[in-house]
Parts: structure tokens; C-alpha cells; sequence
């Protein structure tokens, strides 16, 4: 379990008071008081502030704590704002061990494996400031395209330009998929102890399956005020009261 903190420049959190909440709820924890460091991390977010090192180290004090969705929930959280970081991906998996329910996600095949991995490996902001590099770039090296009298530096500048360009269009795709996917799906955590997921939306519906807390669900529609229709990694539907979860 790798718990160790993650700290945040003050400069970075942009108030000095929150700063001095982050740094307290930090000794809080190096002494073991995760109650306390849980309080002084959940008052830099009350200033709405947000990073993934805050959520990561909030998460941390969770998993101290034995509080199974939220940790589980700060860490979803986290991974969603630095999806290529591997110690949050670790904890998380830790954290995941503590939940009752094991559902097997399914499997999918080699260019759609890769396309997913590809997508999940940068944030929407990820893949925009991506996207704003490339084209930097590639203006930078078409101008010297067009500037340059050497054939030889042309040709040169010309296919860097168009390797610029196909990465740059690429990066645009998968910007779109990612937004685009981020909006459709909300993934969420169970909140309760024991939920039942329903055929419909209504109590008197038949029970399809039962799901415990901590388990990630993604919400694919809504009824109402009440209820949130959700969907497992292993393809499996149901109605829940949307009291009993907790969106990303």
C-alpha cells in the first residue's frame, strides 16, 4: 500500500489559508491522526479548490479509517484528474479489496483495448493542452517549411510538419471521444452498506441483483429525481434510489 502523501506547494493552492489547512492536515496524518487531516483537506475543498494530490491524500486518510466508499470515492476522484498516475491506481486497487462485491469487467479486443487505454491515459484538460502544444508546433515547423531556402531542410521540415499534423488530428479525436464520453457516462460509488438494484424504477420492482458499498457504478440514465439506472463493468443494468449513491 503505498500511502505516502503527496504535497502541494502552497503557491499552487492559491490561498493562504487553505495552504495552511493542506500543511496542517499533513503532520495531522504523518502523526496518525487521520481524523483531523481528513477535516483539514476537506476544508481546502470547502474554499473550492481541487487536485488530484489533495484527493489522493484525502483518500489516503480514508483508507486509515477503514471508510471503504469514501476512500474509494476520493481516489476515483483523483485518478479522474491524473489518470497516468500509478500510485493512485495502486491504492485504489487496495482500496477496491475492501468492497464485497467482485464484478469481472468485459474483456475487449485488441484495437478497442488499445483505443480505451489510450483514451483513459489523459484527462480532458490532459488532452487539450496536448492539443495546444501540437499546434504550436506544428505552426512552428510549417513556417520554417515555408521560410527555409535549403531542399533538403524543407523536406525535413515538411514530413516533421506532417507527423505534427496526424498526431495533432489524432489528439483531437480522442479529445472529442474523451469529453464526449465524460459527458454520456457518470461513474459513481455505492454509499450504503447494502443496496438492492431494481428491474424498474420503483420499490414494489423485482430485485435483479444486490450490489455493497464502495462498488463503482456508472450512471447511464435517470428517472426522475429519484432514481439513477446504472451499469456494471460486466455489462449488468438495474435501477437505484440516487440517494444511495454518490456521483464522481
Amino acid at each position: 500500500m503505498r500511502y505516502f502523501l503527496i504535497f502541494w506547494a502552497v503557491s499552487l493552492i492559491g490561498s493562504s489559508q487553505a495552504g495552511e489547512s493542506f500543511e496542517s492536515g499533513n503532520q495531522f496524518y504523518n502523526s496518525g491522526n487521520y481524523q483531523k487531516a481528513a477535516s483539514e483537506y476537506r476544508s481546502v475543498l470547502s474554499e473550492n479548490l481541487h487536485s488530484a494530490s489533495l484527493y489522493y491524500n484525502l483518500a489516503n486518510c480514508y483508507y486509515k479509517l477503514n471508510e471503504v466508499a469514501l476512500s474509494i470515492f476520493y481516489y476515483e476522484k483523483a485518478l479522474l484528474l491524473d489518470p497516468a498516475s500509478k500510485d493512485i491506481e495502486i491504492n485504489l486497487g487496495f482500496a477496491q479489496k475492501m468492497t464485497v462485491d467482485s464484478i469481472e469487467q468485459i474483456p475487449e479486443s485488441g484495437f478497442s483495448k488499445w483505443f480505451t487505454q489510450a483514451l483513459n491515459s489523459l484527462s480532458v484538460d490532459g488532452w487539450a493542452i496536448r492539443c495546444v502544444g501540437l499546434s504550436f508546433l506544428f505552426v512552428t515547423l510549417f513556417l520554417c517549411y515555408l521560410l527555409s531556402y535549403s531542399e533538403s531542410k524543407k523536406r525535413v521540415f515538411f514530413v516533421s510538419s506532417s507527423l505534427v499534423l496526424v498526431l495533432l488530428v489524432s489528439s483531437l479525436l480522442l479529445l472529442f471521444n474523451k469529453d464526449s464520453l465524460n459527458r454520456s457516462i457518470h461513474p459513481a460509488i455505492v454509499f450504503v452498506k447494502e443496496v438492492d438494484v431494481k428491474l424498474e424504477p420503483n420499490l414494489g420492482s423485482e430485485t435483479v441483483f444486490m450490489l455493497h458499498e464502495g462498488t463503482k457504478v456508472l450512471v447511464i440514465e435517470r428517472y426522475e429525481s429519484d432514481w439513477s439506472k446504472v451499469k456494471l463493468q460486466n455489462g449488468e443494468t438495474g435501477w437505484i434510489a440516487k440517494s444511495k449513491l454518490k456521483e464522481l
